[in-house]
């Protein structure tokens, strides 16, 4: 097979239009506080116009992925880029939290057509194993760095414009986008001969769509509520009746053995226990920076930058450090240094350092990710057949998307719960109005502005008992990050070592043990 002389050009083109579509979990982080504000939403509101996106991508991105490998990844791609764009303006023109919400699922929708896609059309256009190892590790250096450039890009367009600004943004991005993918991208064949598995997408859709809403409105029902508790054992159901279908049928969305696969199953895992401890550590830590240490949402946004420096810098690392050490020994050590980033961050209080603490903590965390994410990918479609990487490479998202939307849930509502006693118990007696200390409960950032708007010493106390408040819960939720970033060590260490093998290589000796 002869190397597309383009194949680097294409390569960017792609992670740009990842980067289209991976900003979107991030930028309107930096406005949750703007839109709490403007259309009156609680915490829980606010975890919804995160989740609503989250939900809709995850559920979506098997069948995402088997459309693309099957019509065409490119053709995919295109149409989820495109229709991306238009719903971006329709959230922009939302009125209501409900059509905000509305319009973050139909972007997830959108989204699961392409994030699949720029990774299945990037493993077929590298043949070469050393080549596609460092494209695919600057494919995840690229949603490293979205993770961190949405903050920063929001707060820019938030210090002159409406919250509406962080989706008007997407409209002219989608349309670079979709030209540059036309001239730089090869058009590729979909496998038309195989027939449509209608009842596995469906079947997907609908197992990992409900347990994914189920993790999202667990921890505000009650884990142990019976609606919690049948919504994972129908999500179970569901899922198991997908296996079933998968290993009858003779043309799978996706060949479900792989799982099988120690390096597959552990890859997967590792990847969401890194993006579980992220995606709920920026949740807070934007509420934080605003809430906490007064920071306008530029200012909040520009103090995540370094975040995506480490990412950019660490991450072609990670792939070496992968075929010289082994996959195992590097995605143990990012585990660790993602575990030591949040017990740094632990010692966070009102009048913390942002030099001396924060972005240390933020640096540990971001070193940490670079070295997970690259090699665990490596993996996970190293372990494909061509035809599968549409599906396989959803299966990677898929579990990014989960890990994220349970990190959101978990660390979000923690702190909420210890939150709102917390408050209550320090604006006891004050005599505040009923209205003004129920606003004050149900977000920080309403919290701040019931202190700004009593006069003199008793404001500040509010202030104070508001932002200590949220620390404390803060505190409790990065214990569960430490917790479960920790346990990834001795997981990757023991699961993923591989007797010093490169990454590649150590994936394909375990299919072809798989495969006898």
């Amino acid at each position: 097979m002869l190397a597309n002389p383009n194949r680097w050009v294409a390569l960017g083109v792609l992670c740009l239009a990842e980067l289209l579509v991976m900003v979107d979990n991030t930028i309107v982080n930096v406005a949750l506080p703007t839109i709490s504000r403007d259309l009156s939403a609680s915490t829980t509101g606010l975890q919804w116009v995160v989740d609503a996106y989250t939900l809709a991508f995850a559920g979506l991105l098997l069948a995402g992925g088997y459309v693309g490998d099957r019509y065409g990844r490119r053709r995919a791609l295109l149409a989820g880029i495109a229709a991306f764009g238009a719903v971006s303006a329709v959230a922009a023109s939302s009125t209501s939290l409900g059509e905000l919400i509305a319009a973050r699922a139909a972007l997830g929708v959108f989204a699961s057509l392409v994030f699949p896609a720029t990774l299945a059309l990037l493993t077929n256009l590298f043949a070469d194993a050393k080549e596609r190892a460092a494209a695919v590790g600057i494919w995840g250096a690229t949603s490293g760095v979205a993770i961190a450039i949405g903050p920063v890009l929001g707060g820019a367009l938030l210090e002159h414009f409406s919250w509406s600004s962080v989706f008007w943004v997407n409209v002219p991005f989608a349309i670079v986008v979709v030209a540059a993918v036309l001239i730089a991208v090869p058009a590729d064949r979909g496998g038309h001969a195989a027939p449509f598995d209608a009842l596995g997408v469906l079947l997907s859709i609908a197992g990992v769509s409900l347990l994914v809403y189920t993790v999202i409105e667990g921890p505000h029902r009650g884990w142990w509520t019976a609606s919690t508790v049948l919504g994972f054992i129908g999500a179970a159901i569901v899922l198991a009746a997908f296996v079933m279908r998968e290993l009858r049928t003779p043309h799978p969305i996706l060949d479900v053995r792989l799982f099988t696969n120690r390096l597959f199953a552990t890859s997967s895992g590792m990847i969401a226990i890194a993006f579980f401890s992220l995606f709920g550590f920026i949740f807070l830590i934007t509420q934080y920076m605003q809430a906490v240490k007064g920071y306008d949402p530029l200012e909040a946004g520009v103090r995540t930058l370094p975040f995506a420096i480490v990412v950019a810098v660490v991450s072609p690392l990670a792939i070496v450090a992968a075929r010289w050490i082994g996959a195992g020994i590097t995605v143990g050590i990012g585990s660790g240094l993602m575990s030591m980033g949040f017990a740094v961050a632990l010692t966070a209080d009102r009048g913390a350092s942002y030099w001396g603490l924060i972005l240390p903590s933020m640096c540990l965390m971001a070193a940490g990710l670079a070295l997970i994410q690259g090699p665990a990918t490596s993996i996970i479609m190293d372990s494909l057949e061509p035809h599968q990487a549409g599906a396989g490479s959803a299966v990677n998202d898929t579990t990014r998307e989960i890990g994220g939307t349970l990190g959101v849930a978990v660390l979000g509502s923690v702190l909420a719960s210890l939150y709102g006693t917390q408050v209550d118990s320090r604006l006891a007696g004050l005599g505040l109005p009923a209205d003004a200390e129920h606003a004050a409960r149900t977000s920080v950032m309403a919290g701040v502005e019931v202190a700004q708007r009593v006069p003199g010493q008793a404001g500040t106390f509010v202030l104070h008992a508001v932002q200590d408040s949220f620390v404390d819960g803060l505190h409790r939720a990065l214990w569960a990050a430490i917790i479960v970033t920790a346990m990834g060590v001795p997981t990757a260490w023991t699961l993923l070592r591989t007797r010093r093998q490169p990454a590649v290589e150590a994936a394909a000796g375990e299919r072809e043990l798989v495969d006898a």
